[in-house]
């Protein structure tokens, strides 16, 4: 089964560089500046600019926008070297590694500011 997010970005061209590029998606459809649909495993991420017709529309009582705290998280082999590889690539890192009671994760932002949670699950 595929799970689909979608996220509000500034520009759907340069956020589809990122997610592919930085993060391994494939590129299902790109049109424009104003939507993408990208896929890795089993998400489908669904990238909208607002005003862009379809989902940047909102809900008629605010305007979508980039940003906040809700996040995809992606499951790496090790978080460590991936947040290294990130920012040397110029990848803005929300947070340093943490260290936490199922695994470790770092949160890294997409070009428009949404976040991704990349997360190394302890093994045993």
């Amino acid at each position: 089964m595929t799970a689909s997010v979608r996220y509000i970005v500034n520009d759907a061209t340069s956020a589809t560089a990122f997610y592919r590029d930085q993060l391994g998606f494939e590129v299902l459809i790109e049109a424009g500046p104003g939507f993408a649909m990208l896929q890795r495993d089993d998400l489908r991420l669904l990238l909208n600019a607002p005003g862009a017709g379809g989902g940047g529309q909102g809900d008629g009582t605010h305007p979508p926008e980039p940003g906040g705290w809700n996040r995809i998280s992606l499951s790496v082999n090790d978080v460590r070297e991936e947040a290294a590889r990130l920012e040397e690539a110029g990848v803005t890192l929300r947070s340093p590694v943490i260290e936490g009671n199922a695994g470790n994760q770092v949160l890294v932002a997409d070009p428009s500011g949404n976040l991704v949670e990349l997360m190394e699950l302890r093994q045993g």
